[in-house]
């Protein structure tokens, strides 16, 4: 098949989020992928399974035979169709299945046979998953600056704020602290850096002399950074925002109880809601039982049950600043600052938000 019905340039797909057609079974594809691919399989599971069976028991032109006899007919038709559907609204669409290989060329085959001309990527997902890890290693050796302070100081805020600003937890969807979970899910590991990478490479791309990163424990969540990007930060100059608690409060109220309060409602309705919050405040503090101690543990319980309750009947948050504060003053921020200690020698500046803020605007 000639090199021009291919596509090669990685680079180009990638910051031109052109649209992805990823025809590997959805197996595969909730394993990992890309935020510009939709899946529309060549096979769905059992089908690519029982293909798989026959390429090891029989042979590889046995499973090709078994691939068509599986996807004919009608099932060809509706999955064609499919297809070309999404070429209308998409009509630079690229496809691919793992490799590179049988699957992108008979479903390339089956388009051209249905008048749509449509290239395939060389070398399939694998290629592009290498591609976007190896930018994730260049990203590694740039010079980066770490953002840090204590719990509340606005540091992902900040992130978001400066263009050379990379928001790990934002791709990690986790806020990094034992109340950092969303209602919605973490991403699978592979999502999480394949969508890292390219936002990567896209500030390569613009030409950013470095990169300026919160900072973070080797994992957030669920999930672990790139152990180059977590090796790299282990040496970078810091910055800390050392803004005074009742600002932290401030913005912690409006992160963990009025930010979360309104998306459990949203999610499941008024009672579900209330219920699934309370259960996530209080989830937050058992996962630190440990090194709270039971007495405390027990309770910041009590006041979170309190601080809810008034919450519900009464619509005020001020309840909350019962076990919030207490949780801050004696346990976020003593840790955090023994963490901090440990960086000492890598602080280079130190201010409220806005000076903070003010010195990354100054960073090339």
């Amino acid at each position: 098949m000639p090199h021009t019905e291919t596509v090669d340039d990685f680079k180009s797909l990638f910051l031109n989020q052109t649209p992805l057609i990823d025809l590997r079974a959805p197996i595969e594809f909730t394993q990992g992928t890309f935020s510009s691919s939709v899946n529309l399989p060549l096979m769905n599971d059992e089908e690519r399974k029982a293909v798989g069976t026959c390429y090891k028991q029989e042979s590889a032109d046995a499973a090709v035979k078994l691939g068509h006899q599986l996807v004919s007919g009608c099932i060809k038709t509706q999955r064609v169709n499919a297809w070309v559907e999404h070429y209308k609204h998409n009509p630079d669409l690229v496809i691919y299945c793992f490799r590179g290989g049988q699957r992108s060329r008979i479903s390339q085959q089956w388009l051209k046979e249905a008048g749509v001309e449509c290239k395939y990527v060389q070398g399939g997902y694998k290629a592009l998953r290498n591609y976007l890890l190896e930018q994730i290693e260049i990203a590694a050796q740039k010079p980066m600056t770490i953002i840090a302070g204590n719990t509340g100081s606005g540091k992902t805020t900040l992130i978001n704020q400066v263009a050379q600003g990379v928001d790990l937890e934002g791709f990690a969807n986790h806020r990094g602290s034992s109340f950092g979970r969303y209602v919605t899910e973490q991403p699978t590991q592979i999502n999480f850096e394949n969508n890292l990478a390219v936002e990567l490479l896209k500030k390569e791309d613009a030409g950013f002399s470095q990169l300026i990163i919160e900072d973070e424990g080797r994992n957030i969540g669920a999930l672990h950074l790139p152990h180059s990007i977590y090796k790299a930060m282990q040496s970078a100059p810091v910055m800390v925002i050392a803004d005074p608690l009742d600002i932290r409060l401030e913005r912690l109220l409006d992160d963990y109880v009025i930010r979360m309060q309104h998306d459990f409602i949203a999610l499941s309705g008024e009672e579900q809601g209330w219920q699934q919050f309370s259960d996530y405040l209080k989830s937050g503090i058992s996962g630190i039982k440990r090194r709270l101690g039971v007495e405390r543990h027990d309770t910041l319980i009590k006041n979170i049950d309190s601080a809810v309750h008034i919450h519900q009947a009464t619509g005020s948050i001020d309840g909350h600043l019962g076990w919030l504060e207490p949780l801050l003053s004696e346990y976020y921020d003593p840790m955090y600052q023994y963490q901090l200690s440990r960086k000492a020698e890598r602080v280079i500046f130190t201010g409220d938000y806005q000076q903070v803020k003010a010195e990354c605007h100054l960073l090339g």
